[in-house]
């Protein structure tokens, strides 16, 4: 199994935060679209002295199986659509567990 951990960091805007909730609630659905993704979790950060705005946590069989998530038309249209254009900064770790 492959763990594979994010973290974004977001321009402030307005709507910073139901940005954030709409990305949230996306992500969340992709399981049900993505069969390489076992398993999701996505957190937003509720402590402002953190420099990270969100996190997710995912889990797939292999690093084969992180590229067909990752490359997948319904993830690519959250990352192209809803995370790219107020993107700040983006932190990854993938790791054998």
């Amino acid at each position: 199994m492959v763990k594979h951990i994010v973290f974004f960091k977001f321009k402030a805007t307005e709507d910073k935060a139901e940005r954030m909730s709409a990305i949230k609630s996306e992500l969340e659905k992709l399981p049900a679209v993505i069969s390489e993704l076992k398993e999701i979790k996505v957190g937003i950060n509720i402590n402002p002295a953190e420099e990270w705005d969100l996190s997710l946590e995912a889990l797939v069989n292999d690093m084969e199986s992180l590229a067909s998530y990752a490359n997948h038309p319904a993830h690519q249209r959250i990352v192209k659509e809803m995370i790219a254009p107020i993107k700040e900064g983006r932190a990854c770790v993938d790791y054998a567990c």
